[in-house]
């Protein structure tokens, strides 16, 4: 059986967009433009919402009542304020990515890879635009919150 053309274009748009937020966050992070965590990337939003052009959420627990608030919080601030937000699957991808240059730091502060904010809009990488692209297109077609999977590797 042939698999949907439609199908197999999702699924390599996906794959696009997912590498290119990986890479994305590895950049923000050598740049310094990242903020890890719930109540970092509260205080931040709190503090200069301007500096935010992302937000990514890392939604594997879905069962963890008071994580789901937090998240609905953080995502309503968020498209109040338009900054495009990504929620993803894949938390132990992230901290694959991203707790190895942490490791340098208290990981009790930076362990939580939850909330994610891509911050210092004067650093337009060519990758937010196209994860941008894709959050977009998924408001088009009526989806709150624009959702991928990450690749575990």
């Amino acid at each position: 059986m042939v698999p949907d053309e439609s199908f197999v274009s999702i699924e390599n748009r996906m794959q696009s967009v997912g590498l290119a937020l990986e890479e994305l966050l590895v950049t923000a992070q050598k740049q310094d433009c990242l903020t890890i965590g719930i109540y970092e990337s509260a205080k931040l939003l709190n503090v200069d919402p301007d500096s935010v052009v992302l937000c990514v959420v890392a939604a594997d627990d879905k069962d963890d009542v008071a994580l789901q608030i937090h998240f609905t919080l953080l995502q309503s601030f968020c498209l109040d304020s338009d900054i495009t937000i990504l929620r993803v699957s894949g938390i132990q991808r992230l901290q694959q990515l991203l707790g190895a240059a942490n490791t340098k730091r208290n990981q009790e502060e930076h362990g939580d890879f939850h909330c994610i904010l891509v911050t210092n809009p004067q650093a337009d990488h060519c990758r937010l635009q196209e994860v941008g692209t894709y959050c977009q297109e998924s408001r088009r077609l009526h989806q709150w919150v624009a959702e991928l999977v990450l690749q575990e590797r």
